[in-house]
């Protein structure tokens, strides 16, 4: 499956992935859900798991994006080497953190480090130009989640190899002096960091409860919604056939 790296796409859904098994890739892989992302930043996953997350999710032709924990070279090299097909980048706050981050990323022009035996070089078997041109294809996504990171948003959205933005509106919210994401003026903010998106004709991503709260902010020009969670889908699921009195 392919991910889209544009708004002129049918909007697309995944789900953030937190729990340590390979089975819930496979299962969401059954899925009519676009992708997932591996959250790395929240959840306890060290490389060995994501390793086994990755494998699953190429076995299940269900692409994942590995939301990294920190912009370290060493931290991107390694979710790519495994397989990511992009990379859901936190704490984006101007475009030089953003063009970093796109070195990092990029063999071609960039920093990243070449090597023909990891998953993301078929192992060896892609051949040097192939393996190059399928590890600058991957998606990157810039978090924006403080003040600053809206000032900046169009600058970031310039960067070459910034494939689009995605409103993390709780720490957008305690950036902003609130602790709730429903306020004024985080919802200005994402508003402007959405349009902003729609302009640039890139992604325009949000993270979401679920599909009524997806559509509200289609209607705003959002294209690409994290929907929840393996664990709140599954919290959610168990509570529908829950019997009444027991929530």
């Amino acid at each position: 499956m392919k991910l889209a790296a544009s708004s002129a796409v049918t909007p697309q859904f995944g789900t953030f992935i937190k729990t340590a098994s390979p089975h819930i890739v496979e299962i969401l892989g059954t899925t009519s859900l676009h992708f997932g992302v591996v959250d790395a930043e929240h959840a306890p996953f060290d490389r060995a798991t994501l390793d086994l997350l990755l494998l699953a999710g190429r076995a299940a032709t269900f692409p994942l994006l590995v939301r990294i924990p920190d912009h370290a070279a060493a931290t991107i090299l390694s979710a790519l080497d495994l397989g990511a097909a992009g990379l859901l980048v936190p704490h984006v706050d101007c475009a030089r953190q953003a063009a970093d981050v796109v070195a990092r990323a990029k063999f071609h022009p960039g920093l990243r480090g070449f090597s023909s035996s990891p998953r993301a070089a078929g192992y060896g078997t892609l051949g040097m130009k192939a393996a190059i041109r399928a590890g600058d294809d991957v998606l990157i996504v810039a978090q924006i989640e403080s003040a600053e990171a809206v000032d900046a948003v169009e600058e970031i959205l310039a960067v070459d190899g910034i494939n689009g933005v995605f409103v993390g509106r709780a720490d957008l919210a305690l950036s902003l002096g609130h602790d709730n994401t429903g306020h004024d003026d985080v919802q200005r903010a994402t508003q402007r960091i959405l349009q902003a998106a729609v302009s640039a004709g890139k992604i325009a991503g949000m993270a979401v409860a679920g599909r009524k709260e997806a559509d509200a902010f289609a209607a705003q020009g959002a294209n690409w919604f994290v929907v929840g969670s393996d664990l709140s889908l599954l919290r959610q699921a168990v509570q529908q056939i829950a019997l009444p009195g027991n929530s």
